[in-house]
């Protein structure tokens, strides 16, 4: 009797690496938006409206586009394989009404992936015996969709959720250890910065891109999206 072997750590991060990137980005941001309107819209920014506000305001906002988040990912990954069977179900279908459609189909599928003519027309027609594996194929060699079996809706939403609460977190640490301050907003800064680091690192660990490439890609797009915010803050309260 032979066993499975269980999962890395590393394979499993990479099985939710959308998920844990998208929902932990998010979260950042959506956290130091708050803390960067309020100092935007003031000049003694979160020191003069209080800790306490930055705190009710970020807490209710982190969870309430979490639990937002974690929702939409699960009623997306469940409208994904939903379309991929009815795509699929269509395919098998054609296959046994208008089999010389779904050939050609994959006969120029074959022959733009560089299989000579004669043999992309002897594959063609084999794998039309296997109406369900030459449906797979097409949709996901033609239409770029892929079998979402082994997808799980529900997991989806929860790592999200749980992503964008962690790292959400981390912008809102200073407003919990001390007093709120002029400094508070650099320190909130500090850790949103070292938190889209971790993400980067995290993207990097499972893709194996290069380095500075994945840090800077996503420290890149969460500053910008904080800066929009104080921004705006500064623009409506100036």
């Amino acid at each position: 009797m032979t066993t499975r072997p269980r999962p890395s750590p590393l394979s499993s991060l990479r099985d939710y690496l959308k998920e844990i990137i998208y929902g932990g980005n998010d979260g950042i941001v959506t956290t130091f938006a708050i803390v960067a309107g309020f100092a935007g819209a003031n000049a003694e920014g979160a020191a003069q409206i209080g800790g306490l506000a930055v705190l009710i305001f970020g807490l209710a906002n982190l969870f309430a586009d979490a639990v937002s988040m974690g929702l939409g990912e699960f009623l997306s990954s469940r409208s994904t394989q939903d379309l991929y069977r009815v795509r699929r179900a269509q395919h098998i279908q054609r296959l046994t009404v208008a089999p010389e459609d779904e050939i050609a189909m994959m006969r120029e599928l074959l022959c733009a992936r560089g299989l000579p003519g004669t043999d992309a027309t002897e594959v063609a027609n084999r794998l039309s015996h296997a109406p369900q594996l030459m449906a797979e194929i097409l949709l996901c060699h033609k239409h770029g969709v892929h079998p979402p079996e082994d997808d799980n809706p529900a997991l989806n939403g929860i790592v999200t959720f749980l992503s964008f609460v962690a790292f959400g977190c981390l912008p809102l640490l200073p407003y919990f250890l001390e007093e709120a301050s002029e400094r508070s907003l650099y320190w909130s800064a500090f850790a949103t910065l070292s938190a889209l680091t971790a993400l980067g690192l995290l993207r990097w660990l499972a893709t194996g891109t290069r380095l500075r490439l994945a840090v800077l890609e996503t420290v890149g797009v969460g500053s910008l999206c904080a800066g929009v915010a104080y921004a705006v803050g500064w623009l409506v309260g100036g």
